[in-house]
């Protein structure tokens, strides 16, 4: 949103202001003002005229003004009824120098997981990438990843959803069959099906040199006011779990919180302790140099798995884990 129709929705929160007072307060002319309170109306806000002036009478339930208006984080934000993938459009911006800008769409046809996995995006979710340009090496970026999986936890738990993470990034919610986690000698199998529910998946990109980040971009996909029966199988939504929910509060809150612990990322990590499902449980990691089974017992900075095996501690820096239950 334009700063200057930023000042003037300010200006129209405060109360019924007249167009000359909002023109002498922003040192632009009327009709500038009258255009930027047509545009706001066009976005869906809710403007009246009345004999004291205008005066906003409602805010709209999503979109990028609807968003931007009370964010209490420094993004603007890119929306879309629809777009193929969000991350790619945020590539596009990269490329344009942008930054701080979140691209946000109602549905994405085209959205995709980690590991190219399918991602349905239908509408009514919150499908969202962040570009931004952090002051940071490289080796820092996975903090990021783990940023927005925190982001997105605490905002699922305002929302009345019992959340949890499964390293590094996938945002759960668990069933209450829970598997059981008594040790054995016995093979290990994955856990039951049932035992979770994915709510939320985190796609991070990153372009940079030997020594700083040139970009990074952190696809976040919410399902939120959605059917579950429009998703991949093991998904869940808020709206299955809780009900539908103000999807504009929702980003706003996930937005603050991803730039609150990117603004010191030495928080990161205990943040994500804290809603951690894996630690504590035995797990299967497929990484690049093969697969690694013991006990998850800790998350290192910038977001290094610990796994206690028969052989003795290693530490995974990529894979796909997946958690284990004893036959």
């Amino acid at each position: 949103m334009q700063d200057t129709r930023h000042a003037v929705l300010d200006a129209l929160a405060d109360g019924p202001v007249s167009g000359p007072d909002i023109a002498d307060r922003l040192d632009v002319s009327r009709a500038a003002v009258w255009k930027h309170v047509e545009a706001l109306r066009d976005a869906g806000f809710e403007i009246a005229s009345t004999d004291a002036g205008y005066e906003l009478a409602a805010v709209p339930d999503f979109g990028g003004e609807a968003v931007e208006f009370g964010l209490e984080a420094p993004f603007e934000v890119e929306y879309h009824d629809a777009v193929p993938s969000t991350n790619d459009r945020a590539r596009e911006l990269a490329a344009e120098g942008r930054e701080d800008v979140v691209v946000l769409a109602d549905e994405q046809p085209g959205g995709r997981g980690r590991l190219n996995r399918a991602w349905s995006s239908p509408s009514g979710g919150i499908w969202l990438s962040i570009l931004c340009r952090p002051t940071v090496p490289p080796a820092d970026a996975p903090a990021f990843t783990l940023a927005a999986a925190v982001a997105t936890t605490r905002a699922a738990r305002e929302a009345g959803v019992d959340a949890v993470i499964k390293w590094p990034n996938d945002v759960l919610v668990p069933t209450g069959t829970g598997a059981s986690q008594t040790e054995s000698d016995d093979v290990l199998v994955p856990d039951e099906e049932g035992d979770t529910r994915k709510l939320a998946g985190i796609l991070t990109e990153m372009e940079g040199e030997a020594d700083r980040v040139s970009w990074l971009i952190v696809g976040i996909g919410v399902n939120a006011n959605v059917d579950v029966a429009d998703l991949v199988e093991g998904a869940t939504s808020l709206r299955a779990e809780t009900g539908d929910v103000d999807r504009r509060a929702f980003t706003q809150r996930l937005l603050e919180e991803f730039h609150d612990l990117r603004t010191d990322l030495e928080r990161v990590v205990p943040a994500w302790r804290e809603h951690a499902d894996t630690l504590g449980r035995r797990v299967r990691v497929e990484t690049p140099g093969g697969e690694v089974v013991g006990e998850a017992v800790d998350v290192e900075f910038p977001g290094t798995l610990v796994v206690e095996t028969d052989e003795g501690p290693v530490r995974v820096t990529t894979g796909d884990c997946e958690h284990l239950r004893p036959v």
